[in-house]
């Protein structure tokens, strides 16, 4: 899976891999002008590449679709109409270097962000 900074959401198929789930995510982000679509996944794959990229390679589910993203390490803001990422919670013992690091796309540094507390 990847989300891009513009809110792309590409969830649907890597080609050559087998896809199991029962499916229905076209049907979830396909009115995001009406919900909400936040996306809860690992801030990198297994091999260590960023899943939010600036602009996803795989094909896409939704296009400019994704509100926020929340990872292990970090939540962003989707500001989909200008297609920009904002940082805007740390999760407990991630670093702002670490997020930056592991993140694959450009993004902005919300002016108060925090550790999320547990």
């Amino acid at each position: 899976m990847e989300v891009s900074a513009a809110g792309d959401l590409a969830n649907w198929i890597i080609p050559g891999k087998l896809v199991k789930g029962m499916g229905g995510a076209m049907d979830l982000v396909s009115s995001p002008d009406s919900t909400k679509i936040i996306v809860c996944t690992d801030h990198t794959d297994k091999k260590g590449n960023p899943k939010i990229v600036q602009e996803c390679s795989l094909p896409l589910t939704g296009a400019r679709c994704v509100s926020m993203i929340i990872t292990e390490l970090a939540v962003f803001d989707v500001d989909r109409k200008n297609g920009t990422l904002t940082l805007i919670e740390l999760q407990p013992g991630a670093t702002l270097e670490e997020v930056k690091a592991k993140t694959g796309a450009k993004f902005e540094v919300g002016p108060n962000v925090k550790e999320v507390s547990i």
